[in-house]
Parts: structure tokens; C-alpha cells; sequence
């Protein structure tokens, strides 16, 4: 991101005393720059601050102003980790873990609270907040609740963590027959704030498990539902993750396949059915409307989509699971989107697996603050990747760590053919612990330099592939980053194994600091 120089800004931007004529418009200059994330706070002069209007572009209002802003915010102390006892046998909900990651702390690396859920079987996966750095400056707006998703019972729980941010509460409980009547949508997923103050959440499909793209709107201050976001009579045939961006008028969300079939694992008989996903769909963003599908690939399974941080920026990425390939979408001259394939992880020829060729199965990627470094997790291959994407189209790789998967030696997997290894990996051990499953969702430090992992993607794939991980239960892990010239580190002495868990071994999921993160907080 290009960021301009406090001398470039005109001198008449930086009058002080009261917002008044030409002071007011300079005034209105400046915020606006501020908001569409030209300048950081810390290059305006100082005099600006004290224009009673600048106070909508100050450290005031949810998030930060710009992402280079967020890079220079305060390093993370907790984090909240969805957890999850569906597929267990254990006949308890599943809670929202609360996880002391500051290494001055003598709870460091430990659940220090949990908030369990009132019914079993919610399947809580993905989580998002009530608002975020899209409504920077809006001094009405706090991010003080965390939005709770369910993929399975499509319940959603809006939970209060500004009250006491390390003992979170219930705020209110969304039920799922409002969701299924009032929207036709069901198996929710992705939320993202809006710039509008309003609460976003992606389906997979409808009520019945049928596939079906669309999106739940939330008050962003009652948390009821006031319908479906999107409008017209098209409606791409599945959903799974979305990203918005009001700058280039687009929406563009991915598939991941028809509900009632994930729901019992990984099945493949059903690939070459139309199953699975292989369209990043397009929307427009004023409209609401559907307006373009981009094919990735039969059985492609396109899932997280990010992009860039820069607002301005009109490309980003999306991991696609089954096929094991990281595409760069991007607007072209003509207006519209295309996308192209730019890494692909290459399947290994194996015996003692599931199928004779087995993918890395891309789970999770997300990019960084300052947009030059993209990562993702193979969650079968065992490896976290860290890529420089300095040239988009050409994305290079600098790191790689193993942290567990399904090809380390002595396993029941004997790799007869590998591109990418001279030999497989030894079998991951950290404390004593050998860490079932395989890295799945990633959350990266504000600064870059620390990314965190969990190790369970969803209860009904866990239990089929890695059924260790429901009898010892999931990990969380920090790697430490070289955001210098690249490279991935484990730190040995940050293990969160909630495989301890009092009500028993639990599979733990996505994660957010309360303070936003880059897989949350989108520029406007």
C-alpha cells in the first residue's frame, strides 16, 4: 500500500482551530483520505486532532484507519477459540474458549474461561464481530460483541465480550426457524461486519441441506434478523466464505459443497456429481444482485476467500481444498473478474490412504496486513506455507513447517512418489504431545510475526480422517514468522492441548483477538 508522506498532504489540510469554511473542507479532506487509507493517523499534524470533526477519524470508532495502522496495534493477550463436541459421543455443547497467549502471563498458553452453549449439536465453526474497522470513525459503534455462527443447527449467538473481554457472556440467541423463515437460508458460515453497522452471514445452502448461496442480515445493534441481503431471482446453487470490497462494487463469495452430503464426511463417489464446489461467485455490491460465476475446476472446493488489504487494491486470493490450488482472482480492464490458478500443491502417490493420489487439502490461507506475505495450511499433507506475493502473479515460497498431518513416518501411510520431498516428514511431537490432525485454521499476530493454529476442520471430515483428534482432542500451536526474508518456526513452549479439556477432549476451531485481526476487519 502506497501511503503519502504528512509533507505531501496541502498545507491548507492542516490548518488548526475550529472546522469552519475552508477549514471545514480541508478538515473533510483529510478525514477522508484518513478513511479511504491514504495517510496513517500518526502522519497527520497534530494541530488536525483538534478539529472537533476530526474526531470521526481518530483513535476513536471500532478497528483501525488504515491496515498499516492495525500492523502498529497492540500485541494480542487473549484469544477466542470456538470448541466443539458434535461427532464426540461426550453429549455436551460445545463453549467458546478463552486462551491467554501473552507470554508474560503465568496462564500463558491455557484456557482461562469458558462460555458453553445452551443446546448441544450447533457444529460452532467460523465467528465474526458486530462491527469492525469498515466503520472506523464512527464513535457510536464499540466491537464489544462476537458473532457465533452454526454450521450445522444455522443458530446463531451473539456474545458479549466488552464486558469483561476475558470472561465472555451470552448476549442473545438468534433461533433457527426465524433464519429458516425469514431468509430460506440454513448452515451458516462467514460473518463479516458492514460499513453500514449491519451484520452479514454467509449460508451453504437452505433449510432442508439442499445447496444454495446466500446471506443473513443482522442489526448490527438488536442482532434481529432483517432478512435476506441479497436481491433478484439468481442465486448461485452453494455457498461457503465471502469478501466485500464497496470500492470496486463487488462481493464475491465461494462453494464449498451441498450440505447434506458434507454432513457425513468426505465421500468420493460424490465428486464428478456436482457436489462439491467450483465457482467463485460474483455480486454486485450496490445491487445486491448476482451478477457473474468464475470456474476454478470440477470438484475444486474454492473456500476462503481474501483480498488484499489495501481497499484500493482490486485482486486477491481464494484456497481451493480439494483441488489443492491457491487462484488469484482479479478485476480486468473490461470491469468484470477473472481468476487464474498461481500455486498448486502437488497430490503424493501413496498407499494406506483413502484414495492412491492424495492432495494437501488447502483448508485455511489469509494474507497479511501489508500484503506481502499470503499463507495457507495443507490440513492432510501436515504443512503451513508462507508465500511472498511481492508480484501477485507470481507468488514465491519462504517458509514451510510440518506441524502433523497424514504422511510422517511410521504412520499408515507409505508415500510412493513425492514432487515436493526427498523423504516424509518425521512425526510432530511438542511437550511430550504427539499432535494429532493435521494444521487447519490460521489467525496471524497484527504485526505479522506470530501465527497461530489449530488442528480440526469439522467434526464429521475430523472423525473420517483423523479420528485420533476426537479421542485426544485438537491443539492449538504458534509459529513464529521472519516477515524479514521469510521462514516458520514452531515455538516450542506454546502448546494449548485441548485434549485436557474438563468436560473431555474437544475439537477447537477458528480464532479472534478482540481487537480484530486481518481475516476479519475489512477497509471500506
Amino acid at each position: 500500500m502506497q501511503v503519502e508522506p504528512a509533507s505531501s498532504i496541502p498545507h491548507q489540510t492542516m490548518m488548526s482551530g475550529t472546522a469552519s469554511g475552508s477549514e471545514h473542507s480541508s478538515s473533510n479532506e483529510v478525514l477522508s483520505l484518513c478513511q479511504r487509507g491514504f495517510i496513517p493517523l500518526d502522519a497527520i499534524y497534530l494541530p488536525f486532532l483538534l478539529v472537533p470533526n476530526a474526531a470521526q477519524c481518530g483513535a476513536c470508532g471500532p478497528g483501525y484507519a488504515t491496515p498499516l495502522d492495525a500492523m502498529r496495534g497492540p500485541r494480542e493477550e487473549i484469544v477466542y477459540v470456538p470448541c466443539i463436541y458434535r461427532n464426540t459421543g461426550r453429549g455436551r455443547p460445545d463453549f467458546l474458549a478463552t486462551v491467554d497467549v501473552d507470554p508474560r502471563s503465568p496462564q500463558y498458553s491455557q484456557v482461562i474461561h469458558r462460555l458453553p452453549m445452551p443446546n448441544l449439536g450447533d457444529e460452532l465453526h467460523h465467528s465474526g464481530w458486530n462491527t469492525c474497522s469498515s466503520c472506523f470513525g464512527d464513535t457510536t459503534k464499540k466491537r464489544n460483541r462476537l458473532i457465533l455462527p452454526s454450521l450445522i443447527s444455522s443458530r446463531i449467538y451473539v456474545v458479549d465480550v466488552g464486558t469483561d473481554p476475558r470472561a465472555p457472556r451470552l448476549f442473545k440467541v438468534v433461533n433457527p426457524e426465524d433464519v429458516f423463515w425469514q431468509c430460506d437460508l440454513g448452515y451458516l458460515h462467514t460473518s463479516h461486519c458492514l460499513g453500514s453497522g449491519e451484520v452479514m452471514i454467509s449460508s451453504l445452502g437452505d433449510p432442508a441441506g439442499n445447496g444454495k448461496g446466500g446471506f443473513v442480515l443482522l442489526d448490527g445493534e438488536t442482532f434481529e434478523i432483517k432478512g435476506n441481503w441479497e436481491k433478484g431471482d439468481k442465486n448461485p446453487p452453494m455457498g461457503y466464505d465471502f469478501w466485500y470490497q464497496p470500492r470496486h462494487n463487488v462481493l464475491i463469495s465461494t462453494e464449498w459443497g451441498i450440505p447434506k452430503c458434507l454432513g457425513y464426511g468426505f465421500n468420493p463417489n460424490d465428486l464428478k456429481k456436482g457436489r462439491y464446489g467450483r465457482r467463485l461467485n460474483v455480486w454486485d455490491w450496490t445491487t445486491h444482485t448476482y451478477v457473474q460465476a468464475i470456474d476454478v475446476g470440477e470438484d475444486a472446493a474454492p473456500l476462503e476467500i481474501r483480498f488484499l488489504h489495501n481497499p484500493d487494491a482490486a485482486e486477491g486470493f481464494v484456497g481451493c481444498t480439494i483441488s489443492s490450488a491457491i487462484h488469484r482472482f482479479y478485476k480486468t480492464e473490461r470491469g468484470d473478474w477473472a481468476a487464474e490458478k498461481v500455486i498448486q500443491v502437488p497430490s503424493k502417490k501413496v498407499e494406506g490412504w483413502l484414495l492412491p493420489d492424495m492432495p494437501g487439502f488447502i483448508t485455511d490461507i489469509l494474507i497479511s496486513l501489508d500484503d506481502r506475505f499470503l499463507y495457507f495450511s495443507n490440513w492432510i499433507h501436515g504443512d503451513v506455507r508462507q508465500y511472498d506475493i511481492s508480484d501477485t502473479r507470481n507468488p514465491r515460497l519462504v517458509g514451510q513447517v510440518f506441524v502433523g498431518g497424514s504422511i510422517s513416518k511410521g504412520g499408515p501411510v507409505v508415500v510412493l512418489r513425492d514432487e515436493e520431498l526427498q523423504s516424509q516428514p518425521e512425526p510432530f511431537v511438542i511437550q511430550g504431545k504427539k499432535v494429532p490432525g493435521g494444521p487447519q485454521m490460521i489467525q496471524l499476530s497484527l504485526d505479522g510475526k506470530r501465527l497461530y493454529v489449530t488442528t480440526s476442520l469439522y467434526s464429521a471430515w475430523d472423525r473420517q480422517f483423523y479420528p485420533d483428534l476426537l479421542r485426544d482432542g485438537s491443539v492449538m500451536l504458534q509459529i513464529d514468522v521472519d516477515t524479514d526474508k521469510g521462514g516458520l518456526t514452531v515455538n516450542r513452549d506454546f502448546l494449548v492441548d485441548f485434549g485436557k479439556e474438563p468436560g473431555g477432549p474437544c475439537m477447537a476451531h477458528e480464532m479472534r483477538y478482540p481487537g480484530g485481526d486481518c481475516t476479519s476487519d475489512i477497509w471500506v
